[in-house]
């Protein structure tokens, strides 16, 4: 008997014991502690303990009794499994824990932990990773006194979105971390990098920023002595100071990445096609479909100025990105010259003389374009996709990729015409919005234009519903409308009639507050009437432009048919990961195709930026820019999100994440839609959302038109808002000020 194994050994003496004793949980703490971590005492019930349970028991109660915790009343029981917290599976949350528990009854809380060893949950788990069958010989249990927190949480020493080793991820809540493991409370988030801490989410001001600074010191120092990034639980003691509690090398960490820009300049990811792609593109899109488009785009230009001045596009981690265009002297006289002259008034017009003075530009130059567009453009993109539709059930591989072509190029020609007509609908409003600062002051202080000019702007006599080839993305990776189910997203008549009634009263109040003054009236009216054409032409040509995604979308998987018929890959849909030049092969492919969806699925988890590169000096950088004058110079409580103030107005209410339309049925009325960008199919769920936040987008992007039509606030341009907060946290969105605020719940 004397060789036995001990059957309760105090925390401390764990160190020399091996995991399968004591449990990675309980081994990893005892070699922290006996590093001189601040980790709270305890006592291990032992995994050798179980054979000898009344042995074991009495042990245990004697220790409890030794003055070690003489002073103690509340003990914590955790499970310390010989398979828990391993790197290639942590069972986090599959074992029992019991907190706050009393001296007398530790005995039986840890009896009743190793059982849950035994239990349904943890079989599955277990079985999902072709594990061996474990009971209570697996398992140990630790047993320390309960921590009087002041704030505790989690904390990663390496991003677990983005796989970025230089930033410890930090939440918090006041009190003990259960709310927060239990998934009960959403948590303050704080990010450390070099010694600097940002808090991204700030509900419950849990914690300081040295408080974070503290806690992102004890990880690193338990990575190092570890050797991989950790995740740890922690807590503050009644003194203020760091404890921590458990470690356990973190999981399913992403590959780190590199957000390199492709060439010189200032690279964006919500630029032209890019507000139309809220996810990382597949394969064939990228490879096929996208140069199609942009090809079409360059024909468009061609035939409106006689030349043609290439955008600098290209794909970063499975990301869309533009450049910034650079106009060099030698680039605008090479223009000139091969358009004969023919470009320079739809450049002066388009881009500098519609700020000044919409009206002349759109009697010079836009008028004409948006009639080329109307009569010609529009009818023989139609006509295109018409014909091409009866292609599709008895085409040909060539006879569908023809199809393919010619109406991606076609919609590439729309593209063109929504980018010079209908994008001139911003500048107009901005123009708009001068003249109510200089001329209608009192109605922007205080009055109906307090919300900025967006009321007089409102299409709210236009067509209700959504089109049936509106997108979630251009990609064709995803389904239109017309596959989904829900709502088209109209306004309800008594809605429709409120808005209707609000911009015929702002237009009276700026009519009369002009009477005096009949030259500005009459600029007045021009400007409005120009400024409101335009906002239409804009929702037209947007909605116009998707036209042939049903007809791209069947041809794709009509080709994706003929590869299963073939035994290339065994699903049509996994045609969207393949390359064009494979859609011809006679080997099979199913596998690389599910290589590259994995792939796409990892890039959607990545905190894309916004910008890459540096800008030129003299544009500089449109997105920090917009986000300075969001901030006004004012100081912004910790946790505020910033972006673009896009729809004004303020509004609160819980978050809700939609990144595919699987989730659009969940969404609810009055919560905050939250996404990386939107598109037209994204329509139904406006008329839900009390406020609109979004990762990309600007100021002409579909989110903040479709906003400011519904009349309720909407932030564009944060950047990461999908990644800062999470699905019923609460928030105030200021359609105003550009800014997001996580809030307690009411």
């Amino acid at each position: 008997m004397s060789n036995a194994p001990p059957y309760v050994v105090r925390l401390a003496d764990a160190a020399a014991m091996t995991p399968t004793t004591a449990g990675v949980k309980a081994a990893t703490l005892a070699t922290l502690s006996a590093a001189g971590f601040p980790v709270p005492p305890g006592l291990v019930v032992t995994s050798t303990s179980w054979t000898h349970a009344d042995a074991a028991r009495a042990e245990l109660e004697r220790l409890l009794a030794h003055e070690d915790f003489s002073g103690v009343a509340r003990f914590a029981v955790r499970s310390s499994a010989v398979s828990e917290d391993l790197p290639g599976a942590s069972f986090a949350g599959q074992y029992e824990t019991f907190l706050d528990v009393p001296k007398s009854e530790v005995p039986d809380a840890v009896t009743r932990c190793a059982d849950a060893a035994r239990s349904d949950r943890v079989a599955s788990y277990r079985a999902a990773r072709d594990e061996s069958p474990s009971g209570r010989e697996g398992i140990a249990v630790l047993v320390q006194p309960m921590v009087p927190a002041l704030a505790a949480g989690v904390a990663f020493t390496a991003n677990p979105t983005t796989g970025d080793r230089a930033e410890t991820v930090i939440t918090a809540v006041r009190g003990l971390g259960e709310r927060l493991v239990s998934g009960e409370a959403v948590g303050d988030e704080w990010i450390v990098r070099a010694r600097h801490a940002t808090a991204s989410r700030a509900a419950e001001q849990a914690i300081t920023s040295a408080n974070a600074r503290a806690v992102a010191a004890l990880g690193r120092r338990v990575q190092d002595l570890l050797g991989d990034p950790q995740d740890i639980e922690w807590a503050l003691d009644g003194a203020g100071e760091v404890v921590l509690l458990q470690a356990r090398p973190m999981t399913a960490l992403p590959a780190v990445v590199e957000w390199a820009p492709p060439g010189p300049g200032l690279w964006l990811r919500n630029f032209r096609l890019g507000e139309w792609l809220p996810d990382p593109m597949t394969p064939l899109f990228a490879d096929w479909l996208l140069p199609t488009i942009e090809n079409g785009y360059l024909e468009g230009m061609r035939s409106s100025t006689g030349t043609v001045v290439p955008f600098r596009y290209a794909t970063v981690n499975g990301w869309y990105f533009n450049a910034v265009p650079i106009p060099s002297a030698r680039l605008l006289l090479g223009a000139v010259r091969e358009s004969r002259g023919k470009v320079l008034p739809v450049l002066f017009n388009a881009l500098i003389r519609v700020s000044r003075d919409p009206a002349a530009a759109d009697r010079a130059v836009l008028g004409r374009l948006y009639s080329q567009w109307l009569d010609v453009e529009l009818p023989a993109y139609r006509r295109l996709v018409e014909q091409g539709g009866r292609l599709i059930t008895t085409g040909t591989n060539r006879e569908l990729a023809e199809i393919i072509h010619r109406v991606g190029a076609a919609a590439g020609r729309q593209l063109w015409y929504l980018a010079i007509v209908g994008g001139s609908a911003w500048k107009m409003e901005a123009r708009l919005t001068g003249f109510a600062d200089k001329h209608l002051d009192p109605l922007r202080n205080d009055g109906p234009l307090r919300d900025g000019v967006q009321v007089l702007l409102r299409q709210t006599d236009r067509p209700a519903g959504m089109a049936a080839h509106a997108v979630l993305s251009i990609d064709w990776f995803w389904p239109t409308s017309e596959e989904m189910r829900g709502g088209d997203g109209s306004l309800d008549e008594q809605r429709r009639r409120t808005m209707q009634a609000e911009r015929a009263a702002a237009e009276e109040s700026c009519l009369q507050a002009l009477s005096s003054k009949p030259r500005l009236r009459r600029e007045f009216v021009e400007l409005l009437e120009v400024a409101r054409r335009y906002a239409g032409i804009r929702e037209d040509q947007a909605r116009a432009l998707t036209l042939g995604w049903p007809l791209l979308r069947a041809g794709v998987l009509k080709l994706g048919e003929h590869l299963v018929e073939a035994g290339v890959v065994r699903d049509s849909r996994d045609v969207f990961f393949l390359k064009r030049d494979e859609l011809d092969s006679h080997t099979a492919l199913e596998g690389l195709a599910a290589e590259r969806e994995s792939e796409w699925q990892a890039q959607r988890r990545l905190r894309a930026p916004l910008t890459l590169g540096r800008p030129p000096r003299l544009i500089g950088d449109p997105i920090q820019r917009a986000a300075d004058r969001a901030r006004g110079g004012r100081a912004l409580p910790p946790g505020a999100i910033i972006g673009q103030p896009v729809s004004a107005g303020r509004a609160t209410g819980p978050v809700r994440l939609v990144t595919d339309p699987d989730q659009f049925d969940a969404f609810l009325p009055g919560e905050v839609l939250l996404a990386r960008a939107t598109a037209p199919a994204w329509t139904p769920l406006f008329a839900r959302a009390a406020a609109v936040v979004t990762d990309g987008g600007t100021v002409a992007a579909h989110a903040s038109i479709v906003a400011r039509e519904y009349g309720i606030p909407a932030v564009v341009g944060t950047g990461d808002a999908t990644l800062r907060l999470t699905t019923g946290q609460w928030v105030t969105v200021d359609g105003n000020a550009g800014t997001v605020l996580p809030i307690q719940r009411p």
